[in-house]
């Protein structure tokens, strides 16, 4: 693996600008997220295949910032977080790719995003806090490997990452919406298994 496939933080090189800045802005979800729900914790973007202060371009500071601000009442969501306790890491990429088929498909906007980057950062961090690292670098290659292969083109069409910034005056009602997705989603997988 080279160091330019392993900056990108997936299992495969993508030269694309909303590819790469999409792995830059997720990363920087996961890292102010960990950094919130745990302090003491501290991650860089190497320990998740990115590059050195790759995060510090304001424009994706400023994305990342407005994607947590939609997260913020997935945090609250108790059921959620009872539904993603359950999830054993051993079996996770089945768990991954039947929850985010079932968080768009009805279609995509900005909340269904930020409710795949919450979904995806809570496995990142029950990873982490139960010593399953091998399974980190994984994990976003697959959120990476979803976008390319089900939501790039509506991503495109709406301005890139950057288009999340552009519509950030509708965000009360998406932070609710994007709860009961994920909630609806994981609870989907759950009665299906």
């Amino acid at each position: 693996m080279g160091s330019e496939q392993q900056a990108i933080g997936g299992e495969d090189t993508v030269d694309d600008k909303i590819m790469e800045q999409g792995a830059v802005v997720f990363r920087g979800y996961v890292i102010e997220s960990v950094s919130t729900d745990d302090p003491k914790m501290h991650l860089v973007p190497e320990d998740l295949g990115g590059r050195k202060n790759e995060g510090q371009d304001p424009e994706v500071k400023e994305i990342v910032s407005h994607l947590l601000k939609i997260a913020e009442e997935l945090n609250k969501d108790a059921e959620l977080e009872c539904l993603i306790n359950t999830i054993e890491l051993d079996s996770v990429q089945d768990v991954f790719f039947t929850v985010a088929k079932k968080i768009f498909a009805e279609g995509v906007n900005w909340g269904r995003v930020v409710a795949l980057f919450h979904f995806a950062y809570k496995l990142i961090y029950k990873a982490l806090t139960q010593s399953h690292t091998e399974v980190i670098r994984r994990i976003i290659g697959w959120v990476l490997q979803f976008i390319r292969e089900n939501i790039y083109s509506w991503i495109r069409q709406h301005g890139g990452w950057e288009g999340v910034v552009k519509n950030a005056l509708r965000w009360h009602n998406v932070t609710i919406f994007a709860a009961g997705i994920l909630t609806g989603a994981l609870l989907y997988w759950k009665m299906a298994k």
